[in-house]
């Protein structure tokens, strides 16, 4: 066998192992889009899934440095979440239109977490870093070692000390501070179940329907936000009162505003 049609056959070997790995979400447009992100060299190989949604499966992959990635599948086959996805999309002056046809909305959805994850990386906001995106298939970098993701808040909180509670919450105000003035995002549903703790780190995860400021619900959002925050480590650790937090939090709002 000669070395052009060899490497033929160990690619398409190689492919068909990455398609057989993800064979309970894959259909002919998710085959498609991880073809391209293969080809374009960034997805070398998928290990397994490690966590999965109605919305999305994730599974744990290598990129061509040997590093760990994340790679998030958004499902096309189900319709569950269609009226939440308009929800977060319908009013956001980054989306001047919304696709009717439910794949090229989903395909939407995944691009609004990718542009998301990218601008709040700019600004410093601790979130897993955005490596690719085609289709309905989004790749992140893996918080996590060996496969095994992060734990996510609710997962460890009691296993920490108060010392270091009170520093995962004044990490997560910096964070939203960042969010909010700098990248002027909200993410809409931040909790205990979409924050991570890696390595003495938080990690905010899950932002793909994180929306823009300028968005018609974005203030409703941002104080479920807050709500959520400060029912979480009030029961936990002495913080501040709501009104401080909020203050504190959206205090660049009121100074844009004079």
């Amino acid at each position: 066998m000669n070395k052009n049609k060899k490497s033929k056959v160990e690619k398409k070997l190689k492919d068909e192992d990455i398609i057989k790995t993800v064979d309970e979400v894959i259909d002919s447009f998710t085959n498609y889009h991880l073809y391209k992100l293969t080809s374009k060299k960034v997805i070398k190989e998928i290990k397994g899934s490690f966590s999965s949604g109605k919305e999305s499966k994730l599974f744990w992959g290598k990129g061509f440095n040997n590093e760990d990635l994340a790679i998030k599948i958004f499902l096309t086959s189900t319709a569950e979440f269609r009226k939440s996805i308009k929800e977060y999309i319908y009013g956001d002056p980054r989306f001047e239109s919304v696709p009717n046809k439910f794949r090229s909305l989903i395909y939407l959805w995944a691009k609004k977490e990718f542009n998301n994850l990218k601008r709040m990386k700019k600004y410093d906001i601790n979130v897993p870093e955005p490596k690719g995106l085609s289709g309905n298939v989004l790749v992140m970098e893996f918080i996590g070692e060996n496969g095994y993701r992060a734990p996510l808040l609710n997962e460890i909180y009691k296993e920490l000390d108060s010392e270091t509670i009170l520093k995962i919450y004044n990490e997560i105000k910096e964070n939203l501070v960042k969010m909010i003035c700098d990248a002027n995002l909200v993410h809409a549903d931040l909790s205990e179940y979409n924050i991570m703790y890696w390595n003495s780190k938080v990690y905010i995860i899950d932002v793909s329907q994180s929306v823009d400021l300028n968005h018609p619900n974005a203030f409703s959002f941002l104080k479920r936000d807050l709500k959520n925050v400060y029912s979480f480590f009030s029961k936990l650790i002495n913080v501040e009162e709501y009104e401080e937090l909020e203050r504190g939090t959206m205090s660049c709002l009121t100074r844009k505003e004079e």
